[in-house]
């Protein structure tokens, strides 16, 4: 195992805004677009939701339904089209797939030098089975810990817990990253080393010297 003067034995990734790049407003507007909306609209209505279908508490149909009538889309009583649900989701997992390589890459750097690493993130089961399905893109996490499929997420502790344990470490040995400052307290609160995630070129600037971890020579 490769020492640090920090004892960082595991890093924890978020997905959203940590492994992918947030959604540009161009994305968002494709969704607009097919209900009728604007992109301001969708959004307020995209999170209102959002945690229930993140913990797996709401499927992609139930989610979707609530979407489309506060967008107006759907009439009392009238069944979800099917083939509007498709495009939803289809566009829906679009929203994610702008992935950012250089972090991928240091992960997969990480676990060759034997760092534990692993993916600890809020994702409904639609997008959660999307990335799982994507051959080779989740290789580089020896673990992953998914919201849907514990019907938990972040900031609750016990996430965390879960996240350190499937990593096979204790708390205070993981560092977390997370471009949510909510989820960064969390994993503090419960003793893990914690960063607020911006960009790749703010933490190699600004934190990633803080931990003495293995890094890439050179990004990708």
């Amino acid at each position: 195992m490769t020492a640090n003067s920090n004892n960082v034995r595991a890093v924890i990734f978020d997905f959203g805004g940590v492994l992918c790049f947030h959604p540009t407003e161009d994305r968002f507007a494709r969704i607009a677009d097919l209900l009728g909306i604007s992109t301001a609209r969708l959004l307020e209505i995209f999170w209102a939701h959002r945690i229930e279908y993140d913990a797996g508490l709401l499927d992609s149909r139930a989610y979707w339904t609530s979407v489309a009538a506060a967008a107006g889309r759907l009439l009392p009583g009238k069944p979800f089209d099917d083939e509007l649900l498709a495009r939803l989701g289809k566009l829906e997992i679009e929203l994610w797939n702008n992935f950012d390589r250089r972090v991928f890459a240091w992960a997969a750097h990480l676990k060759s030098k034997g760092i534990r690493t692993a993916m600890l993130s809020n994702l409904p089961h639609s997008l959660g089975e999307a990335l799982l399905a994507t051959p080779g893109l989740l290789d580089p996490f020896d673990h992953l810990t998914l919201s849907y499929r514990l019907k938990i997420v972040k900031p609750e502790a016990a996430i965390y817990h879960v996240a350190a344990q499937g990593a096979g470490v204790a708390p205070g040995e993981a560092l977390f990253l997370d471009d949510k400052l909510e989820n960064v307290e969390g994993a503090r609160a419960i003793g893990m080393q914690a960063e607020l995630y911006t960009t790749w070129e703010a933490f190699l600037d600004q934190a990633a010297g803080r931990y003495n971890l293995p890094m890439l020579l050179q990004s990708p």
